[in-house]
Formats: structure tokens, sequence, C-alpha cells
């Protein structure tokens, strides 16, 4: 049984402290590719979040299992069979996702977020651990996306989520260099945000723990 604390750190990992996208620069072929638009963004976080939640809890699952000689063919494999089923999925139900994501969809089985998620967490952890670190690793991965998404359609369409904002529009922004450019800046600044509120945690942590003592040392200076 998987504890609430248990949860937690899961989650601040997969969406903070270990985001592929803006911490660890996994997954750049479809960052750079598909966030031309928001809702590109959204679509394939979805699909990588639901791949990796079912392929982590599966290849946990097997871990005992699949012999170690052969993990990554048979990690491979499961993964490539979840690929299978959204792709199937999204083409009955939603063809217009299925279209707009175009090549990258089938190349989702070579992701490295997946594969690595797979061989860092899935292989040595119970499975619904291996499926909360699914859940926020795809998460974390999605509010990226679709926040580069965001941006790069606001600024190079003048719209978000299809919907027009004003006829101004700075072409660079849908371009492949605006995509570079935008993707750097949203890491400097991710890092940047993330650095202080992680320093100021230790800091209060510090005081908490360490406080008291200071005030004793202080007064027994007096």
């Amino acid at each position: 049984m998987i504890k609430p604390q248990e949860i937690r750190k899961i989650g601040v990992d997969g969406l903070l402290r270990n985001n592929p996208t803006f911490r660890l620069v996994l997954g750049t072929c479809p960052t750079l590719a598909l966030t031309t638009a928001a809702m590109n963004g959204i679509g394939m976080g979805l699909a990588v979040t639901f791949v990796l939640i079912f392929s982590n809890a599966i290849i946990s699952a097997l871990r005992k299992v699949i012999p170690n000689e052969v993990r990554i063919p048979a990690f491979v494999l499961i993964i490539a069979t979840f690929v299978t089923l959204l792709r199937m999925l999204l083409d009955k139900f939603i063809p217009s996702l299925y279209e707009s994501m175009g090549v990258y969809l089938p190349l989702i089985v070579v992701n490295c977020i997946i594969l690595g998620r797979a061989e860092s967490f899935a292989s040595k952890n119970p499975v619904v651990h291996s499926a909360f670190d699914g859940l926020f690793t795809g998460l974390g991965f999605t509010l990226a996306l679709t926040l580069m998404g965001a941006i790069r359609e606001i600024l190079g369409a003048g719209a978000i989520f299809g919907v027009t904002l004003w006829d101004f529009r700075i072409e660079f922004f849908s371009s492949s260099a605006g995509a570079f450019f935008v993707y750097g800046i949203s890491i400097a600044l991710f890092n940047f945000v993330y650095t202080k509120v992680e320093s100021r945690m230790h800091k209060r942590k510090f005081e908490k723990l360490y406080g008291h003592q200071e005030l004793t040392v202080q007064e027994e200076a007096k």
C-alpha cells in the first residue's frame, strides 16, 4: 500500500524536481516539433502519459520475471504494445489529433522519457508506485509542452487553443528557430524559479531544525 507522503514525493519529482522537459531535457524532438500550438502539446503530453502509466505498471509487475539480459527489448515490446493500442484509439475516436501528431505518435515507442522511467523506476519499484510515477512524469511533460505551445501560439499565431486573440503575430515563434528559442528560455526560467524556491525551502527547514540552537549560542555568547 502506497503512503500519502510517497505519492507526494513521486509527484514533486515528476512535476518539478525531475521534470522530463525542463530539468532532464528529455523528449526534445516532440517538444520542439509539436509545440506550435497549445492543443498539440496537450495531445502529445496526454498520449505519453497514457503509455507511461500502463507500461510502468506492466513492467513493474513483470520486473522479477523478465531476465536482466533482455530487459531493454522486453521494455520496448511492452511500450510498443501500448503505443499501438493508443494509435488505434486515436485513429478511431480523435482522427484530427492522430493526424496532427503525425510520425511523432509511433515514435513514442523510443521516447527516452518512457524507456528511462521503465529502466530507472518501474523495474525497481512496486506496481502502484510505478503507475503514480508514470502519471506524474507524464503530467510534468504535458504541462511543459502545453506551456511552450501556448507561448508559441500566442506570439506566433496571435491565438490560443485556436481562438484568435489579435491580428499581430511574430512568425519567428512558429519556426524551428523559435522553438529552440522558447525552449531555451523556458528551461532557464523554470530552473531559476525552481532553484530559488528550493533554496528558500531548505533555508526554512534549516531554521526550523537549528534556529533554536543558534539562539542559545548567541545568548551564551552575551
